[in-house]
């Protein structure tokens, strides 16, 4: 149990802050800076955003003797990642009208917009209010947003699947009213009895706590990275229930051996949906009893579990259920990427896949594709689905609008820009890191797409060019890029330098090794020329390169 005297002091800001609520009327009304209370910080991630800053400007502003240029990222809550056309084409105005102007889809199937200056934050968040959208739990501790295998082509047990997120989603939502009374300006006396949370209670949880769906055979979610993994199971065409596993989390910090990335273990299956959503709430009781409040480096449901064995924690859990988990049944994965292109489902509507490197939408000169995404939710004929690789799925088109749409593409340069893009360009993720993410050491999404660039003609050299290989960057080692569960994965230890990580499977089942450590492009280039060089002339016959490279790693053990 945690000790209560050595509490952190994140852990007196929850439980003192009537309800989530805090001083931010007061901060809000705060014009002498753009920043917001500091207490304030922390209470501001439980309604969906970050205060942060443009670390590129801080140089600057110092010189002339002003603040830090403060602004907030907002994160919508949007349980396996879908919005109507009407609310894409809501999405694009905002974004236009208080943001930079960057609609940015993160690797957990929702959007954040970046750079709303304080006195935009409550329009911004009523604006999307009258869209039927909000961002209430999607930061803090508390369950974030809940991710779903994203492509419904993919089985017609997909449907299922996304609705039992949803319901994951509302159950986990904070009891407060906070989130209204701040920022809807909802002027309804709130009861506080009504506001008490059996699953929170005052104090929430001791970090965040993310949960997955997969629907086999393809692993789009990472399902295993997430603190609650849940794994469809498919018997006779129909899902037969959940394994479900728990402990996920790619988080670490350098040189803190106590911290590390972590896959969700198998605890068991469970075979109706209520049981299901009993066994997700009792694991978060769990975590919230048992979870260190002490140390936040350590307070990851990944390290109860590998406090109290694997075993302990199930029996805790199932002690709470009353019911037991069965043996966890047999599954298998096949691919963990997007369906790029064109795809028909089994109710004969049609499926768009295009390629949003880095989950950047905006309009270039070369490349308009905010524009073209407009004008495709202003046919109102699809809707958009996002991926947890940063992708966009144009979604449930009729067969009679498939080619408005199929022009509206080619017209933009989507379709263009998707097929032309390099399978390693395609299968890369990178996490925002600078020049708003505090926590950044290096660059990640503004400098792998070039990085990318000069590695593309290496992979052509060895003729690897068609191969699938998942590469991935963080800006630091907390692992929102998902760097640790990649083929390749870089993790920034400087500006321009990284760590070098290898031998991840392509499934998402291993995670990777460190390879070379703070090394800048010359030498990234130079080893993986190497490396590739290696794969090409000592693969075995269908050896993905992150299984060869994992052989590789024991054999210079």
């Amino acid at each position: 149990m945690t000790d209560k005297n050595n509490l952190s002091p994140v852990e007196r800001i929850k439980t003192s802050s009537n309800g989530l609520r805090g001083t931010l009327k007061e901060s809000l009304l705060d014009d002498f800076t753009g920043a917001i209370r500091e207490d304030d910080q922390t209470l501001i991630k439980f309604h969906g955003m970050y205060q942060q800053d443009d670390r590129d400007r801080r140089e600057e502003r110092i010189k002339k003797k002003l603040e830090w240029l403060y602004s907030y990222m907002i994160r919508l809550r949007l349980p396996g990642g879908f919005l109507t056309p009407e609310q894409w084409s809501g999405l694009n105005e905002i974004a236009g009208e208080h943001s930079t102007g960057v609609i940015k889809i993160t690797t957990r199937q929702t959007i954040q917009l970046h750079g709303i200056l304080k006195s935009h934050v409550k329009p911004t968040i009523q604006s999307f209010n009258l869209r039927h959208l909000d961002s209430i739990a999607a930061c803090g501790d508390v369950n974030r947003n809940v991710t779903c295998t994203s492509n419904p082509s993919e089985s017609p047990l997909h449907q299922e699947a996304y609705e039992l997120a949803a319901k994951i989603s509302e159950m986990c939502l904070p009891k407060t009213k906070s989130y209204y009374d701040l920022w809807i300006d909802d002027e309804l006396v709130v009861d506080r009895k009504a506001e008490e949370d059996p699953l929170y209670q005052d104090r929430y949880l001791p970090r965040k706590l993310k949960i997955g769906i997969a629907v086999p055979p393809n692993n789009d979610v990472d399902v295993f990275i997430n603190d609650i993994a849940l794994i469809a199971i498919i018997e006779n065409d129909k899902i037969a229930g959940y394994n479900i596993a728990a402990g996920g989390g790619l988080g670490a910090t350098h040189g803190n051996e106590a911290t590390y990335a972590r896959l969700a273990s198998l605890l068991g299956f469970v075979d109706t949906e209520e049981k299901v959503l009993k066994a997700v709430y009792e694991i978060i009781t769990v975590q919230r009893d048992f979870g260190n409040r002490n140390d936040r480096k350590l307070s990851r449901l990944k390290y109860t579990i590998d406090k109290l064995g694997i075993d302990g924690y199930r029996t805790e859990v199932e002690k709470r259920c009353g019911f037991n988990f069965e043996p966890a049944r047999e599954f298998k994965f096949e691919q963990r990427k997007d369906r790029y292109g064109w795809v028909k489902n089994h109710e004969g509507k049609w499926f768009y896949t295009l390629f949003v490197e880095h989950g950047r939408v905006l309009d270039t000169e070369e490349y308009p594709l905010k524009s073209g995404l407009l004008k495709i939710a202003e046919t109102g004929k699809a809707n958009f689905r996002f991926t947890c690789n940063q992708n966009l799925i144009l979604s449930d088109i009729l067969e009679e609008d498939k080619a408005e749409i199929e022009s509206l593409l080619k017209e933009s340069g989507i379709s263009t820009y998707t097929d032309e893009s390099s399978a390693l360009r395609k299968n890369s993720v990178a996490c925002v890191a600078l020049n708003t993410c505090s926590l950044a050491l290096a660059e990640a999404q503004r400098y792998l797409p070039s990085l990318v660039t000069k590695i593309e003609p290496v992979l052509e050299k060895y003729g690897l060019q068609n191969e699938d290989i998942t590469i991935r960057m963080t800006g630091c080692p907390n692992g929102c890029g998902r760097s640790p569960n990649a083929e390749i994965g870089f993790v920034g230890t400087a500006y321009g330098k990284y760590n070098l990580h290898i031998g991840g499977d392509r499934l998402g089942m291993r995670l990777n090794t460190k390879f070379r450590e703070n090394i800048g492009e010359e030498e990234i280039i130079e080893t993986l020329d190497q490396l590739f060089g290696i794969y090409s002339e000592q693969r075995n016959e269908e050896e993905t390169f992150g299984d060869f490279s994992h052989r590789y790693l024991q054999t210079i053990k």
